[in-house]
């Protein structure tokens, strides 16, 4: 396949703004299959996110996709499964076995990560402006779509103004997504909103080959005032000497808004024990904080020249707070949906194969992130939640289960029962 031809250096076929995850596999998947792409991130690599660095089968698979090294050799450290603790029960769950995804899942930090993506989108074509911070878009008066971006390039000191021309943008600016915004797209207010918050400490847990998640995390308020808070606590091994440990919340919980979740994950591993190293003498960075937004937050996912993917349309999953494995995935499905459109002859054709975009997330994911909302709604419930804790941990074969509806972690076609049943259910919950 011949190199595709720059217009002009700022002129391209798409513009992608973000090279997180999502912006990078969207880059990645149209410069492969011959477009013109232009790939701006505000910041330099490497740069750090907040994550827990840990990735399901499902993100794995999408890394294999691209042809990233995944290697133990080339720094990745692979994982087998989950380990689940609470109601006074711990129990250790293998990924599942199945045909459309690996077996195992991998563990990375995100400053590393996210620049392998970027660089792999690079060399697939992608042209990339590190330090370009975009701003308010190009909209064409006539039609009210998008043509380009207004941005700002270069280091602090030196910054110019630059402006980029393509009749298709993709907004992989995360959660706060300034382009969506700036084209009249705003947040959802009925779609579940998270917050996770993670430091690194120095650790002998740093070389566990699983993933660690707390599904009991106590709001210690004094004596008969404990409160079981929403959401779940995870406890990573990095294999390089430190452990990732977080927390993530959902605002369907009462005390969302009123509580300190830097001083809850303070106060959390405070009760671990000792030996574990989770002390701040042993934290190796400070606590980071950033929001998960949830089940298609931010609607159309398509509309005047302008696609959203990952963070940006609100792709985590209410579920389990992933957000990489989607990011992902819209990727490689709105390159897929531009690719074809881009073949098109007319603009009326091209704008009937750009709107298959949302129906496509819909189909895909739509069903599923419902029950992940009805799911999120029961657990803000404190009762609820520990009834689901005590009573759910003491079976085996309904948290297996419940680990491959929490991963999303099935087989389309020909699976087990427990496939069939989740299948199912996603296929009959309305689309989000």
């Amino acid at each position: 396949m011949t190199e595709p031809q720059p217009l002009s250096e700022n002129t391209a076929d798409v513009i992608v703004v973000g090279a997180g995850p999502a912006g990078s596999t969207t880059a990645y998947y149209l410069a492969k299959a011959g477009l013109d792409v232009l790939l701006l991130e505000k910041t330099a690599f490497p740069r750090e996110k907040v994550c827990g660095d840990g990735l399901t089968p499902r993100a794995t698979k999408q890394l294999v996709s691209m042809g990233i090294d995944i290697s133990e050799e080339a720094g990745w450290l692979r994982n087998k499964g989950l380990r689940i603790i609470g109601g006074g029960v711990r129990l250790q769950l293998d990924w599942p076995d199945l045909a459309s995804f690996p077996d195992y899942g991998l563990v990375r930090k995100r400053d590393d990560f996210d620049e392998q993506l970027a660089r792999q989108a690079q060399k697939a074509g992608a042209r990339l402006f590190e330090r370009c911070n975009v701003g308010a878009p190009i909209i064409d008066d006539r039609t009210g779509r998008i043509t380009g971006v207004h941005a700002k390039l270069g280091d602090s000191g030196e910054k110019r103004e630059v402006t980029f021309h393509a009749p298709l943008v993709v907004a992989a600016d995360g959660n706060s997504t300034r382009l969506s915004l700036a084209m009249g797209l705003h947040r959802r207010e009925d779609r579940p909103m998270g917050v996770a918050v993670r430091t690194y400490f120095t650790s002998p847990r740093h070389d566990d080959d699983y993933l660690e998640s707390w599904l009991e995390l106590w709001d210690r308020r004094g004596p008969g005032e404990d409160r079981l808070l929403p959401g779940y606590g995870w406890i990573f091994g990095m294999g390089d000497g430190t452990s990732n440990v977080g927390l993530g919340v959902l605002n369907t919980s009462d005390s969302f808004k009123e509580l300190d979740w830097r001083e809850v994950l303070k106060a959390w591993c405070a009760s671990m024990p000792e030996d574990w190293g989770y002390t701040p003498e042993n934290m190796t960075g400070p606590i980071r904080g950033a929001a998960l937004p949830m089940a298609f937050n931010r609607q159309p996912h398509y509309t005047k020249g302008l696609l959203l993917v990952g963070d940006a349309g609100g792709l985590v999953n209410p579920f389990n707070g992933e957000g990489i494995a989607y990011a992902m995935e819209s990727g490689q499905i709105a390159a897929d949906v531009i690719v074809q459109a881009h073949a098109r002859a007319t603009p009326g054709q091209r704008e009937l194969a750009l709107q298959r975009y949302p129906r496509v997330l819909k189909d895909t994911y739509g069903g599923y992130y419902n029950l992940g909302r009805a799911f999120v709604k029961l657990i803000g419930n404190p009762k609820v939640m520990k009834i689901a804790t005590q009573r759910g941990l003491t079976h085996p074969l309904l948290m297996k289960f419940t680990l491959k509806m929490l991963a999303n972690l099935t087989d389309p076609t020909g699976g087990d029962a427990m496939d069939r049943i989740i299948n199912g259910l996603s296929k009959v919950a309305p689309k989000a």
